[in-house]
């Protein structure tokens, strides 16, 4: 699929880490290093502005490594850029842990995953089908 995109970042274009990963890393376009305070939450702009085609959306998520070693997570995870939205492209980070976290020019901040999306049309019924699991749900299996 090809998306027109417009980086007004000095960084390179988002790209794929592997072959078979579904996520393009988003970079901080931010001119020096930046302290994110622990519970802070901080707009962090990407440089980026994209044109997706309709019928489609990009997930915004955060990616495993900052959450795992620095507690930096996203607030409205995943965020959702719709394809009329013309912007640039800015993550609300988190800083989740008890120690502050300094973030660089250039790294790597989140990850977007472009998807398609249908529109619906409401059934509004009375009853719904049955099923096994019917209303069970957070932990109705009893498994961790």
């Amino acid at each position: 699929m090809l998306i027109k995109i417009v980086n007004q970042s000095p960084y390179p274009l988002p790209e794929y880490a592997t072959v078979h990963s579904a996520g393009l890393d988003l970079r901080a376009h931010i001119s020096e290093e930046i302290r994110i305070e622990p519970l802070q939450r901080l707009l962090v702009p990407t440089g980026l502005f994209i044109e997706l085609p309709e019928g489609y959306e990009a997930q915004i998520r955060p990616r495993s490594g900052l959450a795992i070693k620095h507690g930096i997570s996203i607030v409205n995870t995943p965020g959702t850029i719709d394809p009329d939205y013309r912007g640039e492209i800015k993550i609300i980070l988190v800083n989740l842990s008890d120690a502050v976290f300094t973030l660089q020019p250039g790294e790597r901040i989140a990850q977007m995953v472009v998807a398609r999306f249908e529109h619906i049309t409401w059934n509004e019924v009375e009853t719904l089908n049955e099923t096994q699991r019917g209303a069970g749900g957070f932990g109705h299996t009893g498994t961790a």
